[in-house]
């Protein structure tokens, strides 16, 4: 069986595609899979690492401001199609997965007009522009959320759940040795701090204009992810020089991470909350203002109301953050219900139900 896997531009893309092609390797003998991304993406970073081929597409995103770079996007466009169908004359799939970003567009458009089969797998409760242009030519359309049927024909969707990273879903990693695999004591409270896979100005600005209480709690300890962009600013920052701050550019064992983590401070994408569910983490989710349709704040109010975490809004989070985390790490009580209450929400089976989607479209 061969299969392409396209899309990405963040971890909450890339991470998906790596889970369905992990899950596909290990329930298919002589599973051939290739991944077609963004030049210039972090994909074309991350998924060699995972131990995958992929090709880089010309294309890029509509930018919604003004900007000299939307004059080039119909060019970009026509080479992204052209490359697509040499890409699949090439490798002749059986089948072509499309994960969100703008990336999977030219792919599985040429797919679709070659009658190769496709399927969608859109991750968060609002759809992205790119799966909903593709979403009347594809044959099925898996997604985490319910009332997706405002942007999917309803006769295609499949409720599967997102899929998460096997290391997440299988770890047995204990909490001391996680904690001593980052350099840090085995024995204190840790706080996992992140913002998603290019990291998030307002997490990494609530940290920074928070070093004195920071330092005056040394008996609680910092995991602190800022991100690719902005590493080189704040590695440097007073607070990460600060002994109880462990400051990293990206975790890649984002397991090993929520294992140290007794609490967990991030952002609000659909995938991170999969991840919360698997691993029943309690959570301070600061939802970005800055998503279609503010679908995070969405994702976020889900489990506020179902008791299994808490919102901090994005304005409010340089003041109120780092002290209210601190607050709730000193409650196991609290901990302990959040962890209860997360742990119900979480679907363990989405990539194998997912899989079955592909081998049933497949004809395998």
């Amino acid at each position: 069986m061969r299969a392409i896997i396209s899309g990405g531009g963040t971890g909450g893309h890339i991470f998906p595609a790596i889970a369905i092609a992990n899950a596909l390797k290990a329930r298919v003998n002589d599973m051939e899979i290739l991944f077609v991304g963004a030049e210039g993406r972090m994909e074309m970073d991350k998924v060699p690492a995972a131990g995958y081929e992929i090709i880089g597409l010309p294309i890029a995103g509509f930018q919604r401001k003004l900007s000299f770079k939307n004059l080039v996007l119909p060019f970009k466009i026509i080479s992204s199609l052209r490359k697509a169908a040499q890409i699949i004359r090439d490798f002749k799939p059986d089948i072509c997965i499309g994960v969100g970003g703008y990336a999977s567009g030219p792919l599985l458009r040429t797919a679709q007009r070659k009658n190769i089969p496709t399927i969608i797998q859109e991750q968060n409760s609002y759809a992205g522009m790119t799966n909903k242009m593709l979403a009347q030519q594809a044959h099925a359309i898996c997604v985490a959320y319910d009332r997706m049927e405002r942007f999917f024909p309803a006769n295609k969707i499949y409720e599967t759940g997102n899929p998460v990273r096997q290391d997440i879903i299988n770890s047995t990693i204990s909490k001391a040795d996680a904690r001593v695999a980052f350099g840090l004591d085995p024995n204190k409270k840790t706080i996992l701090i992140f913002g998603g896979s290019l990291g998030a100005k307002t997490l990494n600005e609530s940290v920074r204009m928070q070093e004195e209480l920071i330092k005056k709690r040394g008996d609680v300890q910092f995991i602190w992810q800022v991100g690719r962009v902005h590493y080189p600013f704040y590695s440097t920052a007073d607070v990460a020089t600060l002994p109880n701050v462990k400051c990293q550019e990206f975790i890649m064992d984002m397991a090993r991470a929520y294992a140290a983590a007794d609490l967990v401070v991030c952002r609000a994408g659909a995938l991170t909350i999969s991840e919360l569910c698997i691993a029943k983490k309690a959570a301070i989710l600061v939802p970005s203002p800055h998503v279609a349709e503010d679908h995070q704040t969405k994702n976020a109010s889900s489990l506020v109301h179902a008791h299994a975490a808490i919102m901090i809004k994005d304005s409010e989070a340089r003041e109120k953050l780092i002290e209210e985390a601190l607050e709730l790490v000193d409650e196991p009580r609290n901990i302990g219900r959040l962890e209860k209450e997360i742990k119900k929400l979480a679907k363990p089976n989405a990539i194998d139900r997912i899989v079955d989607k592909i081998l049933e479209v497949s004809g395998e």
